[in-house]
């Protein structure tokens, strides 16, 4: 009898080693400006992929397999990015990167993934970044172009047909500005001035004061903080009341918070429906979610989700959506992204293709205003 038990007992061994050899975790990489002047960007970044990392995990992992997370703090910079990028995949050989989490960073590190072939899904908004469409490349914001649009046909609406446009002098804001100046010309909007600023510039009162001169219907920043909010109050300071349009990239309420409830009352912008989830309709497909993800930040941070938080958390989902349709291998990683269909994210609805790496339209977005330190929709 002893012998029996003790050959059952080994075939239990064999069984248990054959079910763990066949399920190996799934090594997922994570790039995000933690700490430095993008921070608002990748702390929330982080901390949601964590949070979801952990949750799955609990529950089992994905097809049996644990996911096992690498994550490295690039500080914004674009060199560093590409430097945790490289030991990504050759020391954690992680088989897809979520991140960076700006657009510098991200077209740096966009030759090494597409070389080494390993999916990257990019936390950055700039259109460059999947277009023209790159095999190894996604991203989760909706483009700025999709931005850009939506500004410009809620504008249209308000016969605001003379646009002053005030840049940051970064990746995100050449392309922003780029993006700007097509749609303009293509809608039938004039551009009557088109100042620049730098990411540390700490007064724009040189450039607002040529904007004034020009007389504008309207003024459309272009950028992350901390400069779109010293825009926001040297406007104020200034005496400057055109209506001001923002960008995506100050969708939380840290523009708020840096700029002033009062500077930035009736400040406009596209933002992703995260920041109103609670006023849009119930019907809406996002809208479930969206209260879902934010309660459970709340629960484990202390402080509410951030649409930024949001493009990890899109990220990791289609990570997830292509491992269960495809496979854990970077390749069918890759190819399952691409056949993600309707997927409800945070961000928006995901449609993929081979010729589409964003997969968001204009639903995306909803027009939103400052209004007594909150957001509300704007109409």
């Amino acid at each position: 009898m002893g012998k029996f038990v003790s050959f059952v007992f080994a075939l239990l061994l064999i069984a248990t080693a054959t079910v763990a050899q066949a399920a190996p975790t799934i090594r997922i990489g994570g790039l995000f400006s933690v700490t430095g002047p993008a921070s608002f960007l990748g702390e929330p970044e982080r901390n949601t992929l964590e949070m979801l990392v952990q949750e799955i995990n609990a529950r089992g992992g994905v097809n049996g397999s644990k996911i096992e997370l690498f994550v490295y703090d690039t500080q914004g910079d674009a060199t560093k990015a590409v430097q945790l990028a490289t030991k990504l995949i050759k020391n954690d050989k992680v088989v897809a990167i979520i991140g960076p989490s700006t657009t510098g960073e991200s077209m740096a590190v966009i030759p090494l993934v597409q070389r080494e072939r390993i999916p990257l899904i990019s936390c950055a908004a700039g259109v460059k970044i999947t277009e023209p469409v790159k095999a190894w490349v996604f991203k989760t914001p909706a483009n700025d172009q999709v931005a850009g649009e939506k500004i410009f046909n809620y504008a249209a609406k308000k016969r605001q047909k003379k646009i002053a446009l005030l840049t940051v002098s970064d990746s995100y804001g050449s392309s922003g500005r780029e993006q700007l100046k097509v749609l303009a010309a293509k809608k039938g909007f004039t551009i009557v001035a088109d100042e620049v600023f730098s990411p540390k510039d700490t007064d724009m009162t040189p450039q607002l004061t040529k904007i004034r001169g020009a007389n504008p219907d309207a003024v459309i920043c272009w950028g992350t903080n901390p400069g779109p909010a010293v825009v926001t109050r040297n406007m104020r300071q200034l005496g400057i009341t055109t209506p001001l349009y923002q960008s995506h990239g100050v969708a939380s309420k840290k523009f708020i918070e840096l700029a002033g409830a009062s500077s930035a009352e009736g400040v406009t912008l596209p933002a992703g429906k995260l920041a109103v989830y609670d006023i849009i309709s119930k019907k809406d497909p996002q809208a479930k979610l969206l209260r879902e993800y934010d309660q459970a930040y709340r629960k484990k941070f202390g402080v509410e989700a951030s649409t930024f938080g949001g493009y990890a958390y899109d990220g990791f989902q289609l990570i997830v959506a292509a491992v269960k349709k495809s496979g854990a291998t970077p390749e069918k990683i890759r190819k399952g992204i691409e056949q993600v269909r309707g997927m409800v994210g945070v961000s928006g609805v995901f449609t993929m293709s081979p010729t589409d790496h964003n997969g968001l339209n204009l639903s995306a977005f909803e027009m939103v205003r400052v209004t007594k330190g909150d957001w509300v929709l704007a109409r």
